[in-house]
């Protein structure tokens, strides 16, 4: 019988564990052959010689499916381009990319070193960037070559990334970022048949142990809604054919709950035609500010 993605081929970074290992497993338990990318860094990014990316690609391989290992920083442009390639030439093409490597370094701005936020943007942004750069290239030389691939890309944002999270600015800069970018790419890579959209998800991950112990503790009982296994029937989804007219979107996936995010929208203007003074424009401000929606709380904001 016919799997869900028989024949599509994936490339996910930060595979070796959380998230990115239950993506991979995923991709393949539906029929993918997967890149499975870990670059084997701590928790906030420093290097540690593990190689969890080869137990992923073991578990895959014991199960029937196809996979292979990539160790590349999926911020050095080259790597990621021959990531890219890998994939191909092991392969035969690319269909989906699904970004989702990252770490943390938890600090309140103030306190936040040059180096800790260049580290972090780094490997979200530009690791989101330098992968979707080579396979937009790639998917667009297919469509010229009149071999167009019906290709899918799954960034990964985050609740911190859309409404903030205290303590977490750099990483919330990086994510919000990352949900931009996939504005754009959805926009720019669509006449390539190609798909972008972006995960915010909630789970238990290494970067959400720390700060958010208590409440992304396992239950003793009962359905555990912070299982990173149950965002990746998701990226499954989004992944396959059948996700053709999605494109551009924010999905939010916590436990069972799935939540279209919606974000920054033009609300209620005022034009005076012609430049405002200083005096004048301070009550029109207040008073549109008013008739529009309070953003959402900042997460650990003070009540």
């Amino acid at each position: 019988m016919p799997k869900f993605l028989d024949g599509r081929v994936a490339i996910v970074t930060g595979a070796g564990r959380g998230l990115g290992r239950e993506h991979a497993l995923e991709l393949a338990r539906h029929g993918a052959s997967v890149v499975v990318n870990d670059y084997g860094v701590s928790l906030s990014g420093h290097g540690v010689g593990e190689t969890p990316a080869e137990e992923v690609v073991a578990t895959i391989e014991a199960a029937g499916g196809r996979a292979v290992v990539n160790t590349a920083d999926v911020a050095d442009f080259d790597a990621a381009e021959a990531m890219v390639r890998q994939a191909i030439d092991t392969f035969g093409h690319l269909d989906v990319l699904v970004n989702n490597a990252g770490f943390v370094r938890d600090r309140m701005l103030v306190n936040t070193s040059e180096e800790e936020w260049d580290a972090v943007v780094r490997v979200h942004l530009k690791g989101h960037f330098a992968p979707l750069r080579h396979a937009a290239a790639y998917w667009r030389a297919e469509s010229k070559a009149g071999r167009p691939r019906v290709a899918r890309v799954i960034n990964t944002s985050s609740g911190a990334g859309l409404q903030g999270s205290v303590g977490q600015a750099t990483y919330s800069a990086a994510k919000g970022a990352i949900a931009t970018l996939t504005l754009v790419a959805a926009e720019e890579l669509q006449s390539y048949g190609v798909t972008v959209n972006a995960l915010a998800p909630s789970a238990r991950t290494r970067m959400t142990e720390g700060p958010f112990a208590e409440t992304m503790a396992a239950p003793e009982s009962g359905f555990d809604a912070m299982d990173p296994a149950n965002v990746s029937p998701v990226v499954a989804w989004l992944a396959s054919v059948e996700s053709g007219d999605v494109t551009g979107r924010v999905i939010e996936v916590e436990g069972g709950r799935v939540t279209v995010e919606e974000g920054w929208v033009h609300g209620a203007s005022t034009d005076l035609g012609r430049r405002w003074s200083a005096p004048e424009v301070g009550g029109e401000l207040l008073g549109l500010l008013q008739k529009g929606r309070r953003p959402e709380p900042v997460y650990g904001a003070r009540t």
